[in-house]
């Protein structure tokens, strides 16, 4: 936002830049972007104590939470576009309909967090937990959840086109109805997950591990079998060479 020093919004941008430097601040969402276009800083949040906090729309895009404690924190509708949240402790927040496009979220803990319809976009939520998240209709298209543990997590309808979950665990959650188009699932962990009525158009589905508790899509459940080799304990382990529809050398899973 461009101000102009005679204007009232001018004055107001210069007096976030006071010759203390240490003065402190609150100022409502509308006034917090006004105060930042000025040149004004941010109270640095990292390692902070917000837990339980009531940050429900705040306007922390590009904020630095990295290792803040916001375990049930309400941010709710919260603008948190390219915030820095890497090994934040999230556990139990609220985080329905939040922004988080493009935050970097590594390592951080949501376990029993709920995130339904919130946007992830691009977010980077390398080894994140997200134990029995709530991810309904969450959208997360490009987002790189690497290593990630979603097992248990709620991921009914959420929208995980083109995201990267290699190594992923995700142990007895719910996909179904999600959209994994594109998405690439190299040696991610299925077991007991359900995948009814989800799209996995063009999924790589390499070295993905999943049991007889694995419920996949009509569509391409006998392919699964016959892509798939028993590696014990009623497990199985997909080969081949790429997604859904690749052709595959290996020998059949014997149906029992």
């Amino acid at each position: 936002m461009k101000t102009h020093p005679d204007t009232v919004l001018g004055r107001l941008a210069v007096a976030a830049r006071p010759p203390r430097p240490w003065l402190r601040i609150q100022a409502s969402n509308w006034w917090t972007r006004v105060l930042l276009a000025g040149g004004a800083r941010r109270r640095p949040l990292g390692g902070a104590d917000l837990r339980t906090a009531n940050l429900t729309g705040g306007y922390l895009r590009g904020a630095d939470l990295t290792g803040a404690d916001l375990r049930g924190a309400n941010l709710d509708g919260a603008d948190l576009r390219g915030a820095r949240l890497g090994a934040a402790d999230l556990t139990r927040a609220d985080l329905r309909g939040a922004y988080l496009t493009g935050a970097y979220v590594r390592g951080a803990d949501l376990t029993r967090a709920d995130v339904r319809t919130s946007n992830l976009d691009d977010a980077d939520l390398r080894d994140a937990y997200l134990t029995r998240a709530h991810l309904t209709r969450t959208v997360m298209r490009g987002a790189d959840l690497d290593g990630a543990d979603l097992s248990g997590a709620n991921l009914d309808g959420a929208v995980l086109t083109r995201t990267v979950m290699r190594g992923a665990n995700l142990d007895g959650a719910v996909l179904t109805r999600a959209v994994l188009r594109g998405a690439n699932l190299d040696g991610a962990n299925l077991d007991g997950a359900d995948l009814r009525g989800a799209n996995l158009d063009g999924v790589n589905l390499v070295n993905v591990t999943w049991s007889e508790r694995t419920r996949w899509p009509d569509a391409v459940a006998a392919l699964m079998r016959e892509r798939s080799v028993p590696i014990g304990g009623g497990r199985y382990r997909v080969q081949g060479s790429g997604n859904t529809e690749a052709e595959v050398p290996a020998p059949p899973v014997p149906v029992a």
